[in-house]
């Protein structure tokens, strides 16, 4: 089977595709990644990259092609537009050159941004292979609830946009079910789409942890972890109430891995509420670190903010904390909400409710650890009844070579 994926986002970037693709080579799949300039989150092309630079790559036995883009630079309105849009008009150009029959499938992954579909769709009218769309961002719901946007005309435009992208896709995969309903009253038919949710990495599932590791000494105390992006979309305005209400609990220690657009802000806030000696922002790691912190830990953490759209998501990072085998404890509405709760495998409270947050980071820090080790090991089960990487990359390696898609 020839697969062309399109993704604006790949290795050295870390995402799912990078996983997804390595999976399909080893499934007998001949693959080819059509993608950009790596620069997430940065901002900033990766070292030994540039515009002019290298466009053909061989990973994961896999042949990636690299079309110039845009750099996403500081993250404004602005920046994120020409890196959208210039991966979208260079990767459609590309497509252009493709011929008939060249790929017997196309595989998008589709996190922000939706124009992604673009290049997509000129790839089936040359090669008149048929689209599978892995919709993990529901556009434009997310765009309007992650930023200050509130154009009406820019929302109609954008819905218009993905209207046209799901009609065009054979086979729409949702990583979350409640993107379902949203999906069908866009007038795709129900049949047309399959839940296809996330899976935790083996670096998460191995007990693979790297001794020697030039990670800082974590304080001594409850380790409560959080490891992502710190972004608007997490909330961590409300997250701060919380710690501050912990900073009565000495002995609770929040960690911070990662980084985002609001790094900045948080630091400042967490000098400002004089939470220094509770709450450590450590920056960005590599993911093949992140066992190392997970096995730190004595709960891992998780939050989004209080809006409709994010009722609908089930972040990534909840079958990687399931998978980790801790506890979890967690502020965030909708359907990760549901999955925390029947899993039994940590306490979650509504988006927003920083108060209750607090109470279940207390409550949660003086459990004993035979009743931590039960709530972890409840959650761990969970992830592999559910979450199971192999179960899921069979799924989609026999809906990629179903013929009922020809």
């Amino acid at each position: 089977m020839k697969i062309l994926v399109v993704t604006q986002y790949f290795w050295p970037e870390n995402f799912k595709i990078n996983d997804l693709v390595a999976e399909l080579v080893l499934h007998g799949n001949e693959v080819t990644v059509l993608t950009g300039i790596p620069n997430y989150p940065e901002g900033k092309f990766y070292k030994g990259y540039s515009i002019l630079g290298i466009r053909k790559q061989n990973n994961f036995g896999a042949r990636i092609i690299r079309v110039p883009i845009w750099p996403r630079k500081n993250g404004n309105t602005l920046n994120l537009f020409l890196n959208y849009i210039s991966y979208a008009i260079t990767a459609s150009f590309y497509s252009l050159f493709l011929k008939k029959v060249e790929f017997d499938k196309i595989f998008v992954f589709e996190i922000s941004p939706v124009t992604v579909g673009i290049p997509a769709i000129v790839a089936k009218i040359k090669t008149q292979a048929p689209i599978f769309f892995w919709v993990l961002d529901l556009w434009p719901e997310s765009v309007f609830s992650a930023s200050n946007v509130k154009s009406s005309t820019l929302y109609n435009i954008l819905n218009k946009l993905v209207k046209f992208i799901y009609k065009k896709s054979d086979l729409i995969l949702v990583s979350s079910k409640s993107f379902t309903e949203s999906i069908t009253k866009k007038g795709i038919s129900k049949q047309k789409i399959k839940y296809f949710p996330n899976w935790a990495e083996d670096v998460f599932t191995t007990n693979n942890i790297k001794i020697g590791l030039e990670s800082p000494k974590l304080p001594d105390g409850f380790i409560i972890l959080y490891a992502g992006n710190i972004g608007v979309a997490q909330d961590f305005d409300s997250v701060i109430k919380a710690m501050e209400i912990c900073k009565k609990q000495p002995f609770i220690k929040w960690i911070i891995i990662g980084d985002g657009r609001q790094k900045k802000y948080i630091q400042k806030l967490i000098t400002e509420k004089k939470l220094e000696n509770n709450v450590f922002l450590l920056g960005r790691y590599p993911i093949n670190y992140m066992p190392y912190f997970y096995s730190k830990a004595d709960a891992l953490f998780l939050s989004l903010k209080n809006e409709p759209i994010f009722r609908l998501t089930v972040p990534a990072k909840l079958q990687t904390y399931l998978a980790a085998n801790k506890p979890i404890i967690a502020m965030l509405s909708g359907e990760g909400n549901d999955i925390i709760k029947e899993s039994k495998g940590g306490f979650a409270c509504e988006a927003g409710n920083f108060e209750q947050l607090a109470r279940n980071a207390i409550k949660i820090s003086k459990l004993s650890k035979k009743e931590l080790n039960k709530m972890a090991l409840s959650g761990f089960n969970y992830y592999k009844k559910y979450f199971e990487k192999n179960k899921l990359i069979e799924f989609i390696n026999d809906e990629l070579n179903s013929k009922k898609y020809n």
